[in-house]
């Protein structure tokens, strides 16, 4: 795919093409949106648009790639030798010291077959503090022909001194996306069913499995929609060694694109539970983040604004508890038995 095929052009691509057709192409750049393997594929068409063998030119510089030529497939199967990648690892689930000195090794070599060398680092919000201080000497001090790209769905957990020296591109489009109707079916459901009786613990783990069951779906949506992306699915005949890693990178993907979702989830019950508070305030319709969904309002009706806002505490302490290795299915059932509704 080339930038030329994006169904819109966003102003992230404006501003990275116009770079590219100015000649300031930035040495290294952070990649921010709502998708991670939508930052992958920007990340691959502008290291296929840097070294196509027959690019798209302005005033006979590179704008874009051919999405055609033997560089680009090898770019778009991750098989170029110019082209590294470092993912988070499967069991921590972070990019850890080890590969980031791997690959600042590799990106110091001079390039074998193109005109640039280029690094890509998904999920760098995953980057531990190792692996982060590692890699800042080669973002300081890149070698030339070389360009590193930090992809993240969580900008705000990159280290201020990794931030500073990347140029930004905002990838996630205009305004707040609207709810599809599969968010706003359910989320209609757990409202209806956080508004029914809740004085036996019967009504808690209804919303409990309700949430668990979501939470299943969306990780086996996010299984089936990477693994059909991987390798694995297109090459059969590959070393054991190149197979296992990238299976440990599919995992790795599978499990932060889970969490990516699930985070989107529970804010979703966030900004519903800050309808609930608003309610218990009397504050305006115009204020509602649902103002359709009944269920806010039949909630506020029992709780008083503390209780409320106590809610919208417990939500965001549980986000940040699910950052760490806390067991899931305990931090979620704990955080609902707190609630009040």
């Amino acid at each position: 795919m080339a930038f030329k095929n994006l169904p819109k052009q966003t102003q992230g691509v404006q501003l990275l093409q116009r770079s590219l057709a100015r000649g300031r192409l930035g040495h290294a750049y952070l990649f921010t949106g709502d998708q991670l393997d939508e930052l992958e594929l920007l990340a691959r068409m502008l290291a296929k648009t840097l070294n196509c063998q027959n690019p798209v030119k302005i005033s006979g510089v590179a704008t874009d790639c051919c999405d055609e030529c033997l560089t680009c497939r090898k770019i778009d199967s991750e098989t170029h030798a110019d082209i590294h990648w470092a993912r988070p690892e499967s069991k921590s689930r972070i990019v850890t010291v080890e590969q980031m000195r791997d690959l600042m090794q590799q990106i110091q070599l001079k390039p074998t077959e193109a005109g640039y060398k280029v690094a890509v680092i998904a999920a760098a919000d995953r980057l531990n503090m190792q692996a982060a201080n590692a890699f800042l000497k080669t973002l300081e001090e890149p070698p030339p022909k070389s360009v590193l790209i930090l992809l993240s769905t969580e900008p705000s957990r990159i280290l201020e001194t990794i931030l500073s020296r990347c140029l930004r591109l905002n990838f996630s489009g205009d305004g707040a996306r609207p709810l599809d109707a599969a968010q706003a079916d359910w989320l209609e459901h757990f409202g209806s069913l956080a508004a029914g009786e809740q004085k036996s613990l019967l009504g808690r783990y209804r919303l409990l499995d309700t949430l668990l069951q979501k939470l299943a779906e969306i990780r086996a949506s996010a299984g089936e929609t990477l693994t059909a992306r991987s390798p694995l699915e297109k090459y059969d005949d590959i070393e054991k060694d190149l197979r296992d890693k990238w299976e440990d990178e599919l995992t790795a993907a599978i499990e932060a694109e889970y969490r990516r979702h699930r985070a989107d989830l529970l804010l979703l019950v966030q900004w519903w539970l800050r309808d609930v508070w608003l309610h218990t305030l009397a504050a305006g319709r115009d204020l509602l983040k649902f103002p359709d969904n009944s269920g806010a309002e039949i909630v506020a009706r029992r709780i008083n604004p503390h209780q409320a806002l106590e809610n919208l505490q417990t939500l965001d302490q549980t986000q940040r508890l699910l950052h760490s290795n806390v067991q899931e299915a305990l931090a979620l059932e704990v955080s609902l038995l707190k609630l009040h509704f």
